[in-house]
């Protein structure tokens, strides 16, 4: 059965491990409480660090993020570059290629995925034809 659980910011750690290494990751404790099943961290900038912007995919049977503050720019295969701000949320679907262009500083992000623990998979898309258009935000 899940556990009730509480994560306060007061309490809150960013710590550095995590998939990215220009991310630090706040876990939420979602993991723990629903053993696995689903996994909810807060995701900010790390000072000085630049994204790689190397395509990849998620194992993951659900994905969304929601921009907390900040912005910050994907790219997705078959989409085209997407700029997400403050108050954006948005759902990749499992296994859609994608990468991260830029992000400012200060951006933070609320990210839940399921299940807690998936596998990340470098790929370049499989056209590198990219629509012309972009959507923003």
């Amino acid at each position: 059965m899940p556990r009730f659980n509480v994560s306060h910011a007061k309490d809150g750690k960013f710590e550095r491990r995590g998939l990215r290494n220009y991310f630090e990751y706040r876990d939420l404790g979602i993991k723990r409480a629903t053993k696995g099943k689903v996994v909810a961290h807060v995701i900010r900038a790390r000072p000085g660090k630049a994204p790689h912007g190397e395509w990849h995919y998620h194992a993951t049977n659900v994905q969304f993020v929601y921009v907390l503050k900040g912005w910050v720019l994907f790219e997705y295969e078959g989409v085209g570059r997407v700029m997400m701000k403050a108050g954006s949320c948005f759902y990749q679907p499992p296994r859609i290629r994608h990468r991260e262009i830029r992000h400012s500083r200060d951006v933070q992000m609320l990210e839940i995925v399921a299940p807690a623990s998936f596998k990340t998979f470098s790929a370049e898309p499989r056209s590198r034809k990219s629509p012309a258009r972009r959507l923003r935000g």
